[in-house]
């Protein structure tokens, strides 16, 4: 603001101000900048989506975050882990301590598997049809998914047979639209029907239109920024709250969805049960933390 700016500035703008900054603080509910597939009563669901390339000045085309959600005595311990940061985390501390101190079956393991990392990647995604919300095509999203779909999106680039091209599903000319088709398999969302389409131009724009839909990007660094994740200290004390706190029964809420399997907000959390090996790959997770230690 210049000084003459300064002199024409008002009290009423200096509300105005505080009112918008009150209702952004206060505001609830979802993030509008997720874009989020609905399935219908059958637990089907189909959508096209477009992966975009890397934002205006990042490096990757997707942000990796390692989190924790699992519930104890005190409530949902609900936090990114430190380790997304290359950083020591207090649940992958304690983790390690309870694989490491009982044999396979114990309780110190069962809790270490009921207390894993999970795995969600972000994206900037153009939305090509979206049959249960119409309004959100042709626009721009974030689009947050697990392990499962960014498994198709690798194999896409790096395909396992010699008869196959390599994609670059980020690009926006040799790109490829994504179809991604939802079944429910024991109450669970399953993304294994997702495939690729043969590569083309998106949307047939021109260079731009796809301009345009580059700037409109939202930035994934910010997913790993440093203002994103607590200290060590801040989360060991709210470990510790969560583990030996008075019992308080937390209700489902959708950003407890493991994505790498998929399950619909609309139904209850199950009882925490010992995860099969495939996911997060958790007997080689914990015997390389037994290792590191």
């Amino acid at each position: 603001m210049s000084f003459a700016s300064l002199k024409k500035s008002t009290f009423t703008d200096l509300l105005a101000k505080a009112e918008n900054l009150n209702k952004s603080e206060t505001k609830s509910g979802p993030d509008e900048r997720l874009w989020k597939p609905e399935v219908d009563k059958a637990g089907n669901g189909y959508a096209v989506i477009r992966f975009l390339p890397a934002p205006d000045g990042e490096d990757l085309p997707w942000a990796q975050v390692w989190s924790h959600a699992f519930q104890g005595p005190g409530g949902w311990y609900i936090e990114n882990s430190l380790t997304t940061l290359g950083k020591k985390d207090p649940v992958s501390d304690l983790n390690r301590e309870l694989w490491n101190s009982g044999a396979e079956g114990s309780p110190q393991r069962t809790q270490a598997r009921n207390q894993k990392r999970k795995l969600n990647y972000y994206s900037n995604i153009y939305v090509v049809k979206d049959s249960a919300n119409p309004s959100n095509e042709g626009k721009v999203f974030l689009y947050r998914f697990g392990k499962k779909i960014f498994d198709k999106v690798m194999e896409s680039m790096q395909p396992a047979f010699e008869d196959e091209t390599p994609v670059n599903p980020f690009d926006f000319w040799k790109g490829a639209d994504f179809k991604l088709k939802i079944t429910r398999v024991a109450g669970f969302w399953n993304y294994d029907k997702s495939e690729f389409d043969k590569p083309s131009v998106l949307g047939d724009l021109d260079d731009k239109e796809l301009e345009g839909i580059w700037k409109t990007e939202h930035s994934l660094a910010a997913f790993t920024a440093d203002d994103q994740f607590k200290t060590y200290e801040e989360l060991k004390g709210r470990l510790e709250s969560t583990l030996k706190g008075n019992f308080s029964k937390a209700t489902a809420d959708e950003d407890l969805e493991d994505l790498s399997e998929g399950r619909t907000p609309q139904e209850p959390a199950p009882e925490p049960v010992i995860a099969n090996q495939g996911e997060d790959d958790t007997l080689s997770y914990f015997a390389q933390l037994a290792k590191d230690d």
